[in-house]
């Protein structure tokens, strides 16, 4: 207990007493000095040796073993946590799916109008997470539109249902954008505490202030919806909403892998991980910039440099990073999950790749650019298909060939044209 709380008291320190506008350089220097590294990772080699440390020490006492929860009962804890959160009690977040959690869900399908069957389909859960995490993050503007609503957090779910389908169009049969990002993003667009005093242009939206991956993946899932499922290779007509498709479902992967490790840590608890997950935002902000300005080779040599001056081991940041993933994703903040993402990428883990394409495809975090997207797409793909183990719905056997015809087939490239869904919508323009 005493090495537990000197841990702990050194940490808060630390984030106590870090400036909120140090420069890049500045944090670089705090990872080295234990701020990330030290804080995440060395909970993780902390808790690792006081186990084993335990296990050589004699005892009387039974101890419960924790075994941190597989990837799918995280899923369905998080399902049970935004069921409870808008009304549709699924009892305790046990990650077990039981009757009660089924009752939930056909409650939840009837209340959107889906064919109820106890049983989420993808499109149903991703939006029911991404609004359940959209709320989370809304403040005092959820809690308006709760009220306004006039059912609770129930209505929050028909009112981002209804701004995804047609709020914001203009007129009838008007088009509504699913990503606002073009080919020429200003390097002045981003704002707020992360923007200052970088040397380097700034091509990336900030945390807050560009537009909603969240939001984003929300009007993807009621278009998923209205065409009856995902498409597939076999189906597709449409390339750049296929990778949107898959680009949301990899968003979905990457915060449960994540929640699954951060619930075997000890001390420390969800907001202490997200302050702390937030220094890879201006840690990492020169790398995340180049993205919109350099080829894959050229940016993961300089975040390889950036590795060795952590001077955390390679598990220590990968651990540390896929947290991390998690956190930015769930908040909302793509300079933590792209500071995230690059760190995996250059330790060797190509397959994470593929969410550098996505972000350059249609714009979050960077400035969209549709020709250095592709070499990042095609080092992810080419790595699955020479025997890397899939990160993202690795039980979907045609997911690979997907993204590959949807980026190179036909010579589709990734512009594809406008989503056409089912009559009953709007049509959404993602140019």
């Amino acid at each position: 207990m005493g090495s537990k709380a000197i841990i702990m008291a050194a940490l808060t320190a630390s984030v106590a007493a870090m400036p909120g506008t140090r420069a890049a350089a500045d944090f670089a220097d705090g990872l080295v000095g234990g701020l990330v590294g030290g804080a995440v990772s060395g909970i993780i080699v902390n808790e690792s040796a006081k186990a084993r440390e335990r296990k050589r020490t004699t005892t009387t006492t039974t101890r419960r073993v924790y075994r941190a929860p597989s990837v799918s009962s995280q899923q369905v804890r998080e399902e049970q946590t935004a069921l409870n959160y808008f009304g549709f009690p699924a009892g305790t977040p046990d990650g077990i799916r039981g009757r009660n959690t089924r009752n939930a869900i056909s409650q939840f399908q009837a209340h959107m109008g889906y064919p109820v069957s106890g049983h989420l389909q993808d499109y149903e859960r991703q939006f029911l997470i991404s609004s359940y995490y959209r709320a989370q993050s809304g403040g005092a503007a959820t809690a308006q539109i709760a009220a306004q609503s006039g059912q609770g957090t129930r209505g929050l779910l028909h009112a981002y249902r209804d701004e995804a389908l047609g709020m914001q169009q203009q007129g009838q049969g008007g088009m509504m954008a699913l990503a606002p990002q073009d080919e020429q993003t200003q390097a002045g667009s981003a704002s707020g505490s992360e923007s200052d005093g970088g040397a380097l242009p700034n091509l990336m939206a900030s945390g807050g202030d560009g537009p909603s991956l969240a939001s984003h993946c929300n009007q993807v899932s009621l278009v998923t919806s209205s065409n009856g499922g995902f498409v597939t290779a076999a189906s597709m007509q449409d390339a750049r909403f296929a990778l949107n498709e898959q680009f949301c479902i990899a968003r979905t992967y990457a915060i449960a892998e994540g929640e699954s490790m951060a619930a075997s840590l000890q001390g420390i608890t969800p907001e202490k991980l997200e302050e702390q997950c937030r220094a890879f935002g201006p840690a990492m902000r020169e790398h995340v910039a180049a993205l919109s300005l350099d080829k894959r080779s050229a940016v993961l040599d300089g975040v390889r440099g950036f590795v060795r001056q952590t001077g955390q081991s390679p598990a220590q940041l990968a651990g540390t990073a896929r947290i991390c993933l998690s956190v930015g994703y769930r908040i909302d903040n793509m300079n933590v999950a792209l500071g995230s993402g690059l760190l995996l990428a250059a330790l060797g883990e190509d397959a994470y790749g593929e969410l550098m394409g996505h972000h350059l495809n249609e714009g979050f975090g960077t400035a969209r650019r549709t020709e250095l997207a592709k070499e990042w797409f095609a080092a992810a793909v080419e790595a699955v298909e020479n025997g890397a183990e899939p990160v993202f719905a690795p039980g979907d056997p045609g997911r690979n060939a997907l993204l590959r015809k949807a980026v190179f087939g036909a010579d589709a490239g990734v512009q594809g044209e406008a989503v056409q869904p089912a009559s009953t919508l709007p049509t959404f323009d993602v140019d």
